[in-house]
């Protein structure tokens, strides 16, 4: 008679609320549906809007568009320049951003399923003549497909440039990415024969005379070079940039008058592009040069190492030198490098506020 009362009591209940989906909340035409349609993950698109100082902006209006979203969604960013949408589907989208003054910009990308997905800032630009901004929002595969990308970079098909985005809105560098950029630098066979050459010719000249000659001169030369550039990559492009949020590369710039460009490329010499897309003092590059200077003072000898005053003044030497690479950079070397990875739409106008 238990057992009976039980089941009497459980039938009952099936038929107040349908057996299996009571409690559960489901909505209403999905009761007959598979598990894996009461269960899908859905995912959310946040971001921020800026002004061209790098300010917060608030009150900008922001459109989501998708295939599986054809009314679309809308959303104003608030006091901290936030917008946020929720419970989307997995698939491509766009945002169109809008407000009064500025160049409407649209980014495009993708949302995986259960994906919370934070957008670069969007800064506006205020133009007389663009209409729209086409921005790519890189996910994190696409970010490192295009580190590869770069990685391939080689002025006459050999000498490694690496350190160089032609990709205007390429996303920041990992930590990962800084230091593994930093050591296959370093590593590659072209930077081996090149310290070997100018150990060489260190050697014939009787450069660091504390080293001696022979075997083991030119052997202590050439590791002294060597450590040289291991130890600026690594402080300069991979330490420092990781501590400080700081971007080691030189971003193309490309379009503008000669003008523009030139002292786009010599401001780059002190100036870089941080992980969050403003541009900022390099400090990473600035100190890089003076600690890799002072640390040189480990491995040479007695007579060749450099005072504080020395280290400086080769650090300001070493400033020069960047804004003449940079230079070169901007108007000589993307011509003598074959096979140039292609970017596709990421030559659209910079988001970021590069300095003219």
């Amino acid at each position: 008679m238990l057992v009976c009362g039980w089941w009497v009591l459980e039938m009952a209940l099936c038929l107040a609320a349908p057996c299996g989906l009571a409690g559960q909340g489901v909505a209403p035409g999905l009761a007959g549906g598979s598990p894996a349609a009461v269960t899908a993950a859905v995912g959310s698109i946040h971001g921020v809007v800026t002004n061209p100082e790098g300010a917060v902006y608030q009150g900008a209006t922001v459109v989501l568009t998708a295939a599986n979203l054809p009314a679309g969604r809308t959303a104003v960013t608030d006091a901290d320049g936030r917008f946020e949408f929720v419970g989307l589907t997995a698939g491509t989208f766009r945002l169109t951003v809008q407000a009064q003054g500025f160049a409407s910009q649209a980014v495009q990308g993708i949302l995986h399923e259960g994906e919370s997905l934070g957008m670069q800032p969007v800064v506006l630009l205020m133009t007389a003549t663009a209409s729209e901004v086409q921005v790519t929002a890189y996910t994190p595969e696409m970010a490192q497909e295009l580190v590869i990308e770069e990685e391939k970079q080689r002025v006459f098909g050999v000498f490694p440039n690496f350190y160089v985005a032609y990709a205007p809105d390429a996303p920041a560098l990992t930590t990962r990415q800084k230091y593994d950029l930093a050591w296959k630098s370093s590593v590659d066979p072209v930077s081996f024969a090149a310290t070997g050459v100018i150990a060489g010719i260190q050697q014939a000249e009787n450069n660091f005379k504390g080293y001696g000659q022979g075997a083991q001169g030119y052997a202590k030369r050439f590791g002294a070079n060597f450590a040289d550039d291991m130890v600026s990559n690594m402080v300069g492009n991979a330490i420092l940039p990781s501590l400080l949020k700081q971007d080691p590369r030189y971003f193309y710039k490309g379009t503008g008058t000669v003008k523009a460009r030139t002292l786009y490329a010599l401001a780059m010499a002190v100036m870089c592009r941080g992980d969050n897309g403003r541009w900022q003092v390099n400090y990473s590059g600035l100190a890089g040069g003076i600690a890799s200077g002072g640390i040189s003072n480990l491995y040479y000898p007695a007579s060749s190492r450099q005072g504080a005053a020395l280290t400086f003044e080769t650090a300001g030497y070493a400033t020069i030198g960047t804004a003449v690479q940079n230079l070169m950079q901007e108007f000589v070397v993307k011509h003598f490098t074959p096979k140039l990875p292609h970017y596709g739409a990421a030559k659209a106008a910079r988001g970021s506020g590069a300095p003219e």
